[in-house]
This record gives structure tokens, sequence and C-alpha cells, in this order.
């Protein structure tokens, strides 16, 4: 069947990693160590296959390994439905974040059409307790795993609002400048809706497809009135109409950066944000696995999943079904983890990798076994 996966991973000069070249073979890859050994740091040079700042959304600068001033780079060599691409991403000092695809220059968004990749990390856990923008960021990034230029319509209505709330601020009275600025946010952000719309519907579906131990959510977008248009008009119209109200707080007050993505826990009828860190936990899990399952369908294949510290608040049995859900699905999974004994319900159905950490330098060494 096809699939999509890294064959080899190169690292020069990246975070804590010198240098470590990886031989992989398409299973899970289960990489363990002690804190601070580099193990997230593997994931975030995955996580720079795919458009955007990686998991961290770290600048390019803060990627390089100091002290140095050398630049960093990562290299792979990806199986994508039957192709093979030599992927490289780096940037020197001072620089831009750079790809290239088969020997030839790309812009970020090109790597959305080869690959798709989806990540859980520790800071996520509390996604529904803490603000909505980490919660629209999240959103956003499953809107963006099924639609590639979902980033660049997020990009155009931010470039945009930004104008306009200077203008606000500088107490501009011109309507043409307004109107334009506007034109543009409306059509950015009618599509930012209807892909965040999207979404949840695919999620909604494969979350009902699934036989798993991890419990569905109920999703829905919620806000102030304007804040998730379904036409460019719609927001242009509250927009203008806005104009007296958004002077006087000094920011735009409607469209899709107001929206907050509300979830409960189906099975209780409880909100997430009033659910058990366990609970909270497993409502996280069972949305990447729905977006990979729903994305699999889409591209052809399972995308590369990133789960940073997935055990944490996982028991056993917890534990035990995820491995098997994420075997069943096909995807190469790169999970970390402090200690090994975490991975032995895998067995030989993965790869296993130990880090660890010498005067601020990573090493890396591949094991057959836990």
């Amino acid at each position: 069947m096809p699939r999509l996966a890294l064959k080899e991973l190169t690292l020069a000069q990246f975070r804590s990693h010198e240098r470590a070249r990886l031989a992989l073979d398409g299973r899970p890859v289960a990489i363990f160590g002690a804190n601070g050994a580099g193990k997230t740091n593997l994931l975030e040079a995955v996580s720079l296959l795919s458009p955007g700042r990686g998991l961290r959304r770290a600048a390019a600068e803060e990627m390089a390994r100091a002290p140095g001033g050398l630049g960093w780079k990562v290299a792979a060599v990806l199986e994508s439905l039957w192709q093979v691409h030599e992927v490289e991403t780096w940037a020197e000092p001072g620089g831009t974040r750079q790809v290239r695809i088969d020997g030839k220059a790309a812009a970020q968004v090109a790597l959305g059409r080869i690959a798709r990749v989806l990540w859980l990390v520790p800071s996520m856990d509390r996604l529904w307790i803490e603000g909505a923008e980490g919660r629209r960021r999240f959103l956003d990034r499953i809107a963006m795993s099924f639609e590639p230029g979902h980033a660049e319509a997020v990009l155009a209505y931010e470039k945009a609002m930004r104008e306009r709330n200077r203008l606000l601020k500088d107490d501009v009275r011109d309507a043409h400048w307004f109107a334009a600025l506007e034109g543009q946010m409306a059509e950015a952000g009618a599509a930012i809706g209807a892909n965040r719309r999207a979404a949840l519907t695919r999620l909604e579906v494969a979350q009902a497809q699934g036989e798993t131990a991890f419990p569905q959510a109920g999703l829905a977008l919620v806000g102030p009135e304007g804040a998730d248009p379904e036409t460019p008009e719609a927001l242009a119209e509250a927009l203008a109409e806005g104009r007296g109200r958004d002077r006087m707080a000094g920011r735009t007050l409607a469209g899709p950066h107001r929206v907050d993505l509300d979830a409960v826990f189906a099975a209780k009828g409880v909100p997430a944000r009033q659910s058990s860190t366990g609970e909270q936990k497993a409502l996280l899990i069972s949305l990447i696995l729905a977006n990979a399952r729903a994305l699999a369908e889409d591209f052809g294949a399972p995308p590369l999943l990133l789960l940073d510290e997935v055990a944490a608040h996982l028991d056993a049995g917890r534990r035990a079904a995820l491995f098997d859900e994420i075997c069943v699905l096909g995807a190469q999974a790169w999970m970390t983890g402090t200690g090994a004994e975490l991975f032995e319900a895998l067995g030989e159905r993965a790869q296993y990798l130990e880090v660890t950490e010498t005067g601020g330098t990573s090493a890396v060494v591949v094991r057959d076994t836990p």
C-alpha cells in the first residue's frame, strides 16, 4: 500500500545535534532518553518537513546549534505515495529558512504537496484550559493538513488586519483605505472560516468511523457575531459597520481571529475544560488520530505523526491501545519518552532510538529492541 515515511534523516548543527544520520525502515520510531537529551529536537527537525515554523514555532536562528554561528540543516529522504523525494531545509546565520525539493528551490507550501505532518506536544496538554489563541492555532494546523493553502489565507488575513489596526490606532478616517484592507480581510477571512468548518466536519466523521479506546469529542466554533462569516460580503459588511467601535478599541473586533474552538467530552457531556487531565490528554489524542484517519483518505497515505512525551497521563492499557491504533493506521509515528519500558507494548513493530547528551551535544544510537 502507498505510504508516507522517512527513509533517512540527517541533521547538521541543529539544536543540540552537531550531526546525526538515521536510516529508517518505515516502522514507527520510539525515541527514549533522559530529559534534556535532545529527543524533542529530532521531532522538531521532522516537523520542518511541513510548511511553517515547526512544532516549537521557533524562529530560524533559534534552531542553530550554539555556540558556533554556522547555521543549520535538516535533510531527508522521503517516501511519499510510491515516489521518493530528497528534501532539504536550512538557514544560514541571520537568514530565513530555505527549502529544496529534489535539488530545486521550493516555497515552504510545496512541502504540503508531498507530505503531511501532525504533532502533539506537552504544551498542548493545557489547550482546553488556556486562551483561545492556542485553540485557533490547533484548529488551523488541522485545517492546513487538509488544505495546505489555508496557511496562505491566514497570513493574508493577519497582514491586512495589522494594517487596519494601525489605521485605527492612528485615527485615520479615509474610507477608501479601510475598504481596500477590509476587502482583503473579507476574502481571506471567509476562506479561513470555510476551511475550519470543513475540518471540523472531517474530524466528526473520522471520529465516528474509528473503533478506538480514546473518547470522542464534540466540537464547535464559537465566538461573537461576525466572527465566523460564511461569505466575504458578510465579513466586509461587519468590518465596515464596526469601524467606529473598533476605533475606540484600537483593534478589529470582528472576524475569524475572534473564533474559539469549543470541545465536549461526548460520552459524559462534560466540557473539555472541566475534564480531568487524563481525559483532556485522551481527547487530544483522539482528535490527532481522527485527523490522521481523515487525512489518509485525502492524501492517499497516513501522515507522519510526531507525539512528544505521548505516554504522559496514559496508563499502560491506553498506551498499548495507542500503539495498536498507530500500527493499524500504518503511520510512521515518532514518539518520545524518558524510558524504554514505555514502549514495550510495541515490540518488533517499531524501531528504537536512544538519545544521550554529553556536554551539550546529543548522540543517537539505533537499537533493535527497547
